[in-house]
């Protein structure tokens, strides 16, 4: 059976920005797994990740970590939004690392007979996850029955390379490693890079980096790093949609919900079959697809199911016809990052919200 739209992921354009993000930082690699793989698929993008050489694989979730455990990922899991009363049983029954943020979840996992493997998680200044206010308190309690493994911390504005912070959080990670070390806890792996780190932050390598939009082929952000292209990244999913329908239309229709638009001559609509309930943002205005070597641009609103492109007076499309929604801009097609910047959001979101409704589509090259 024939798809009504799909998102094709390039596995080898994983391959390729995993050797790459490995060749720059010269350490271990945590490939970032979260939230479906950022939309790619958890299972299917976890197993190319440990094929490609990743060293650990990082989730969110617990859930997430015990999926890809149970379906043949051997290489170290780190699972790091474990509140106090998860299951931290079972976190150690899959041999799954975990990360602390707080005294009353480190008192849980301090109470297990068996020793849990953790990773330290401290707040340098984002202000967001890890040890703050409760710190000073953190380094008088008992460390013998857990096995210490790891401490880190995520940077607020790696992306903006030149900005003050950067080196404020750096400073204050290698202060509260030296709090710990002081006590005579010396974790072997320090880690607080993330994916815009890693390309332009030596400095904060450590033993390990953290790369996520980046394994994906995207910028982590295109104003400030520049695009995929200048990075040297393979963008990996290319989502693309049918046309439900195609017809013409004279001038002065009224589109969509609201009659928000008005086709100003005679022209040609097509109907994509995707919608808001697939992960197209509503808010979308200035995106489209790409049909024939000309990109369409989105006329009326986004509906649950489908959007409205203007094909042009001369399109020669037919109902049924395929078109791309993004993919690496190569042909001239919408991006990620275009479909971000058209709904005031970023390439970030636009993936990780295509919905379960669209089959992933696994091929070693899809561009």
């Amino acid at each position: 059976m024939e798809h009504r739209a799909e998102a094709r992921i390039d596995v080898a354009a994983i391959t390729a920005n995993i050797s790459l993000l490995k060749d720059l930082s010269g350490v271990d690699l945590l490939a970032v797994v979260k939230a479906d793989a950022y939309g790619h698929g958890l299972i299917e993008i976890g197993l190319a990740a440990q094929k490609s050489g990743a060293d650990w694989l990082g989730v969110a979730l617990l859930e997430e970590a015990i999926a890809l455990r149970t379906h043949g990922v051997q290489i170290p899991i780190l699972a790091w939004l474990l509140p106090p009363g998860s299951d931290f049983r079972a976190a150690h029954n899959h041999n799954i690392d975990i990360a602390v943020a707080s005294i009353a979840a480190f008192n849980e996992l301090s109470s297990m007979k068996s020793q849990a493997r953790i990773h330290i998680e401290v707040d340098t200044g984002m202000t967001r996850g890890g040890f703050l206010d409760e710190w000073q308190e953190f380094l008088t309690l008992d460390f013998s029955h857990v096995e210490v493994v790891g401490i880190f911390s995520h940077f607020a504005r790696a992306d903006e390379p030149n900005e003050k912070q950067n080196p404020d959080q750096l400073n204050r990670f290698n202060a509260m490693v030296a709090d710990l070390a002081a006590i005579g806890i010396n974790p072997p792996i320090k880690h607080i890079s993330n994916s815009a780190a890693t390309m332009k932050n030596h400095d904060a390598t450590f033993d390990l980096v953290r790369t996520g939009i980046a394994m994906y082929g995207l910028s982590p952000d295109v104003k400030t790093l520049g695009d995929s292209k200048a990075l040297g990244l393979k963008p990996a999913m290319q989502l693309r949609a049918k046309l439900h329908l195609v017809k013409k239309v004279p001038a002065g229709s009224l589109v969509g919900y609201g009659a928000t638009a008005v086709t100003k001559a005679d022209t040609t609509l097509g109907v994509v079959a995707m919608g808001y309930a697939d992960g197209i943002p509503r808010t979308a205005q200035a995106a489209g697809v790409f049909f024939d070597g000309t990109r369409a641009p989105i006329i009326g609103r986004v509906s649950m199911d489908q959007f409205m492109v203007d094909l042009g007076p001369d399109s020669t499309a037919i109902s049924g016809d395929w078109t791309i929604v993004f993919g690496d801009g190569s042909r001239g097609e919408y991006t990620a990052d275009d479909w971000g910047a058209a709904s005031s959001s970023i390439n970030y979101e636009i993936i990780t919200r295509i919905g379960p409704r669209v089959p992933r589509i696994y091929a070693p090259h899809v561009y």
